[in-house]
């Protein structure tokens, strides 16, 4: 049995946050989970039904109308949603932990490194591929003895240091049957126009060539498993919202969601194979550690565990699909239909262009001194 994880305290995982008070767990997401369990969940509403059954109410009374037709759409939905799911993603392929190899890029830190615990944990082979090396003994300090990952040092940008690791991966672990895409370059917070051509190419080679790279390279082997794989791509909601000072990130970040789709689309035929999206908001991690969001409620700043959670969850389920984290990010395709002017008192209300801005005055100050250091860091 794997030994259990040493939860450690260096420059690889951030310091625990400080307490905050009730008020700061109150968001949309917490509102939403608890009326999706309660009055928008259908089997509560068949059993007020039931209920009213019980007490031998009139079919013809207004109490009973209400509430069969409240169960009767919920229920509705509920279908509707189930099928659509199963018609746009197919049916599920059954993971097998014990006969999968999961590859996770950017896993020495950030939410890559969290992806990769939650695997070790369970004894599944993991291949963990960063630009940073880590030794034998660190490894064992993150994942614990007697499991079965590997650390490669590797710039995934550079598609010869990928097919070399590659077969080092097959020959010490197997193919890799989940691949799970978590690199990206930190963030500049530059306009365009101050932003230098090497920050703009070196964003692009990280956020979006090397997950080119990465699956012409991986992508064939999965093809020819006989269990077949998943593939998740880590993308961002700011890839289609681009605020004001992000034009390197959102532009990788829009052309990383567009290359998984186009994936998606080629890869339709191979029932085993499932592609999963993710886009998520900002997370607690130094790589926007700088930036305010705009609001805690609407758009609450995640933690990087709770979406490690949801990623390796989703996996396991054997479907494919778009996770979208927190609730705000699953309508940001519909912030592309509204007119120019509600879009536009939309940005100035939710203060997303100033966000960056603000965000680099605070971290310039003295006062902030340690957190641009750790900003300074790629992680994920």
């Amino acid at each position: 049995m794997p030994s259990p994880v040493k939860i450690i305290t260096n420059s690889i995982l951030p310091p625990p946050p400080p307490p905050h008070p009730w008020t700061h767990y109150l968001t949309l997401d917490a509102l939403l989970k608890v009326l999706s369990r309660t009055l928008f969940n259908p089997f509560l509403a068949w059993i007020l039904v039931l209920c009213l059954r019980a007490q031998v109410t009139p079919p013809t009374h207004p109490a009973w109308i209400i509430s069969v037709g409240y169960a009767v759409s919920l229920s509705l939905l509920f279908i509707a949603g189930t099928i659509n799911h199963r018609v746009a993603h197919g049916l599920p392929r059954t993971v097998e932990p014990e006969r999968e190899v999961v590859l996770v890029t950017g896993g020495a830190s950030g939410l890559g490194l969290l992806v990769a615990q939650l695997y070790a944990m369970r004894g599944v082979r993991v291949a963990v591929l960063d630009i940073r090396e880590v030794g034998e003994k660190e490894a064992e300090e993150i994942f614990g003895e007697d499991v079965d990952v590997r650390c490669y040092a590797v710039n995934v940008g550079e598609r010869k240091a990928l097919e070399d690791v590659r077969k080092e991966i097959s020959k010490e672990l197997g193919t890799p049957t989940i691949i799970i895409n978590c690199a990206a370059a930190r963030i500049n917070g530059h306009s365009l126009l101050d932003l230098s051509v090497d920050d703009f190419v070196k964003t692009v080679q990280t956020n979006l060539l090397a997950a080119f790279h990465l699956y012409q390279v991986f992508v064939p082997g999965i093809m020819d498993a006989e269990n077949g794989g998943t593939l998740v791509t880590v993308g961002s909601v700011l890839g289609q919202l681009s605020p004001a000072g992000l034009s390197d990130y959102s532009a990788s970040k829009a052309g990383l969601s567009a290359l998984h789709r186009t994936m998606e689309a080629e890869l339709r035929g191979h029932e085993q194979i499932k592609t999963l999206l993710v886009e998520t908001g900002q997370m607690s991690t130094p790589l926007f550690s700088w930036v305010r969001t705009p609001s805690r409620f609407f758009a609450p700043v995640l933690e990087p565990v709770e979406v490690a959670r949801e990623i390796v969850t989703a996996v396991d389920s054997g479907h494919g699909g778009v996770l979208r984290l927190p609730a705000f990010a699953k309508l940001v395709n519909w912030y592309a239909v509204l007119p120019g002017a509600v879009q536009v008192v939309a940005r100035y209300l939710s203060g997303i262009d100033q966000a960056v801005s603000s965000g680099l005055q605070s971290r310039n100050t003295p006062s902030s001194g340690r957190v641009l250091r750790s900003s300074k860091k790629r992680t994920d």
